[in-house]
């Protein structure tokens, strides 16, 4: 397994009103976060705060490219980023979710005390698959085909690229200490936005393989 520190580059944050970053999302312009009871966006260019949507978002934000997710209690809700109408609602897998992910046509939802990764069908909430991991998982994302899981136990997070299939280790970017992550999304190129849990603050991770 490749291990390295994680090269933490910036940090939004932390925002009027907002009280944690649970979920994480980017639609290719602007971050989403969570916040307990709104969707927020960042420009990730400035790092100002900009509009947000009144909606249940207590974990996990996913978004499809037209669509976002958001974790709201026991069910994930599908959410029109433009007006904020929840569209639809899928039951969450059982006890309780913690990331939220959107890829290959599926949602993948992490259990954070259940250590798991939950690959999951988007219109009916069916289990297509899980893995097991050693750690507490909390954000999920994608980055070029890979599968990548934020960590936080105690003071220690780390940010896990493993196998979707098997759930084995492959990288680790450990934070530094007292950083934790509660959700996790990449760019899709070469950066991780890292929700900070109760600082209320959103980091940038740098990655470079």
């Amino acid at each position: 397994m490749k291990q390295t520190t994680a090269n933490v580059i910036d940090e939004y944050g932390p925002f009027t009103g907002v009280d944690a970053v649970h979920g994480v999302s980017y639609d290719g312009q602007k971050i989403w976060f969570a916040s307990g009871d709104k969707l927020h966006t960042i420009d990730p260019a400035s790092g100002e705060q900009a509009a947000s949507i009144d909606v249940t978002a207590n974990a996990g934000t996913a978004y499809d490219g037209q669509h976002l997710y958001q974790i709201a209690d026991d069910h994930i809700q599908k959410i029109d980023p433009n007006s904020g109408e929840v569209l639809s609602s899928i039951p969450a897998p059982e006890s309780g979710s913690s990331g939220l992910a959107w890829a290959e046509g599926s949602l993948w939802v992490g259990q954070y005390q259940n250590r798991k990764i939950h690959q999951i069908d988007p219109q009916t909430g069916a289990l297509i698959s899980t893995i097991e991991s050693n750690r507490f998982v909390t954000g999920v994302t994608w980055l070029d085909g890979n599968l990548w899981h934020g960590t936080w136990e105690g003071d220690e997070s780390e940010l896990r690229r493993v196998n979707s299939q098997t759930g084995e280790v492959l990288e680790s970017l450990k934070m530094p200490p007292t950083i934790g992550v509660s959700g996790l999304e990449s760019n899709g190129k070469d950066r991780f936005y890292c929700g900070g849990g109760n600082c209320g603050k959103v980091r940038v991770v740098l990655y470079a393989e």
